[in-house]
C-alpha cells in the first residue's frame, strides 16, 4: 500500500497484519499478505479503514478484535506524541530529495528524536526469503502448469522461490522474531516513527534502472528498498503524500506500533492540517468541473 500510494500521491494505509480480513483477495505470501484502503485525504483513510474493521472466519489470520474507531480520534492531532525520525539505513538508502521533505515534515511536526533500527539490511533480505519461499510454494502448481500466464520477471523470481532451502526460510523466521522484539524495544520510547516511503521519486512509466546515493539499481526490487523492513514484521504503516519541488510524488511512512493505527492516522491528519501533506488527485467536484 505504501510504494503504490507514495508514487501516485495518495493516502495509503497498510494496517497491523490480522487486522483487516484478505478473504477473497488472491494470495501472495500468507505471513506478510495485508489489505488496505487508499483515500485522497486522512480522514477518509480513516473513514474508510474504521468501515472495513471485524473480524472474519474466512481468513484464518485475520484477529478476533473488535473495532477501534479512529476517525474520532484524528482531532488529537499530534497532542502527547512522541515522534522520531528513522536514520541509519533510511537515510542511507534515500536519494537527497526523498530525504529532505521527510525531514521538513519532521521539522513542522518538531521532532526531535532521531532513531536508527538494528539490523534493518538483514531484515529486508529475509523478508525477501520469506517472500520468495512462501510465494513460490503457493504458486508452484500454477507455474508447473500455466507458466506463460507470469509475468516472466516474476515466474523467474517465483520459481527460484520454489527451491529456497527449509533451513534458509527457517532462520529467516528466526530473525524475524528477534527483529519484532527489538522494534517493540524502540516503542518504549517512541509512539511514533517517520521514515521515506520510497528511495527516490516517481519513476517514469517503463523506466527499469534509478539512482539512490549515486548506484544505479533496478527499479523493480528496489522501489520497496525501504518499506520491506517493516512490512516484515507487520505494523500499522500510513503513507502520506507530501508537498514537494518537483512535480513527481513523494511519500513519509508513518510507523505505529501494532494495532495503534489511530496514532499514525492522527499524525497524516496532522500533517495534512499543517499544509505539508497533500494529495496530488483533484478532489472529485474538480473533475467533475
Amino acid at each position: 500500500m505504501r510504494v503504490p500510494s507514495a508514487l501516485c500521491g495518495i493516502f495509503g494505509l497498510k494496517p497491523t497484519y490480522g487486522r483487516l480480513s484478505r478473504a477473497g483477495c488472491f494470495p501472495f505470501v500468507a505471513s506478510l499478505d495485508h489489505v488496505g484502503p487508499f483515500a485522497r485525504t486522512a480522514a477518509d483513510l480513516a473513514a474508510t479503514y474504521d468501515a472495513m474493521q471485524g473480524a472474519d472466519d474466512r481468513d484464518p489470520a485475520c484477529a478476533a478484535r473488535s473495532v477501534e474507531h479512529t476517525v474520532d480520534k484524528l482531532m488529537l492531532g499530534t497532542e502527547g506524541l512522541r515522534i522520531g525520525l528513522l536514520e541509519g539505513y533510511f537515510a542511507e538508502n534515500a536519494e537527497s530529495e526523498a530525504w529532505a521533505v521527510v525531514e521538513e515534515a519532521a521539522r513542522v511536526l518538531d521532532v526531535t528524536r532521531r532513531v536508527v533500527l538494528p539490523e534493518v539490511e538483514q531484515a529486508r533480505a529475509a523478508a525477501f526469503l520469506i517472500t520468495a519461499s512462501e510465494g513460490g510454494q503457493l504458486h508452484l502448481p500454477n507455474l508447473r502448469t500455466r507458466r506463460d500466464d507470469f509475468d516472466p520477471l516474476i515466474r523467474e523470481r517465483l520459481m527460484a522461490g520454489a527451491m529456497v532451502p527449509a533451513a534458509w526460510y527457517l532462520q529467516a523466521q528466526r530473525f524475524r522474531r528477534w527483529f519484532m522484539q527489538r522494534v517493540r524495544e524502540v516503542y518504549r520510547d517512541v509512539d511514533v516513527l517517520l521514515a521515506p516511503a520510497t528511495p527516490c521519486s516517481a519513476t517514469l512509466i517503463g523506466q527499469e534502472r534509478m539512482s539512490i546515493r549515486g548506484r544505479e539499481v533496478p527499479v523493480r526490487p528496489n522501489m520497496g528498498l525501504l518499506t520491506q523492513p517493516l512490512s516484515f514484521i507487520g505494523l500499522p504503516i500510513v503513507a502520506a503524500p507530501l508537498k514537494t519541488p518537483g512535480e513527481l510524488p513523494l511519500g513519509v511512512q508513518i510507523v505505529a506500533p501494532a494495532w495503534r493505527e489511530d496514532l499514525c492516522l492522527r499524525v497524516a491528519s496532522a500533517l495534512e492540517h499543517l499544509g505539508v501533506a497533500h494529495a496530488k488527485i483533484p478532489a472529485c467536484e474538480e473533475v467533475a468541473a
